[in-house]
Order: C-alpha cells, then structure tokens, then sequence
C-alpha cells in the first residue's frame, strides 16, 4: 500500500503543473531523503509567497538546479510542513489540499490546522468513515 493522507486514504496527486513533490513526481511522497519533509499540498496565495520570500524561503524565483520552475498564486506545491505551520502562525496560510496532504505532515501540524484552511473538505464529514 502507498503513502495514506491526513484523511486517512491513499495519497492522491497534488499537482503536476509544475510538476511538484520532494521526488517531482507529482505527490507529497515523504522518504527517507526528505528531512524537510515536504507534505502539505497547498495552493500558493501572492499572502503565502510573499511571507516565504520575508522568511527567507524565496519560491517565486526559478531554481533550474533544483528542477524548481518558480511558483506563482494558484500553483499547487507540496511544502515543508514547517513552513506552512510558520506562514499559518503569522497569518498567511495557503489553502490545503487533504487528500493530497502526507499523513506525515501530522507531525509537525494539527489536523485541526489544516482542516480549517481546507479547500477538498466535502459538507458531509460521514462519507470519509
């Protein structure tokens, strides 16, 4: 069995245009090379960029050596869990995906976190039992 997201199903694609994850294959996969582990599917917001950029974290500038194209708002991007939970701290959130979110992003954040800045939560919490 694959990976499991935060919902507790099978991790589903974040986003292939561009092509993200920690191994570019389109899902927020978190192996043993991945210390940063890079497992919230978020949607990039110019809020969210922009707080990276003043922390440090520069995602908007291509990075051709790392395979990185350079993100913009709307971009789907599997991020450091870390990161996220900071842009969420200083009130910048970006949206998240769940079923595409690592169940390993647990670790360093709160469901309840990323429930609140959901964007696949369907109305009815039932059908996910």
């Amino acid at each position: 069995m694959g990976e499991r997201n935060v919902l507790g199903g099978e991790l589903v694609p974040c986003g292939t245009e561009p092509l993200t994850g920690f191994y570019r294959d389109g899902h927020c996969s978190c192996g043993p090379d991945d210390v940063g582990l890079h497992a919230v599917c978020a949607v990039m917001t110019t809020e969210f960029l922009e707080h990276q950029r003043s922390v440090g974290n520069d995602l908007t500038t291509p990075r051709p050596e790392w395979h990185f194209p350079g993100l913009h708002p709307g971009d789907p991007w599997c991020v450091v869990a870390g990161r996220w939970l900071q842009s969420y701290q200083a009130g910048a959130a970006a949206p998240v995906v769940l079923a595409a979110t690592n169940e390993r992003a647990l670790e360093v954040v709160r469901i309840e976190l990323l429930e609140e800045h959901a964007v696949d939560v369907p109305p009815d919490l039932s059908s996910l039992g």
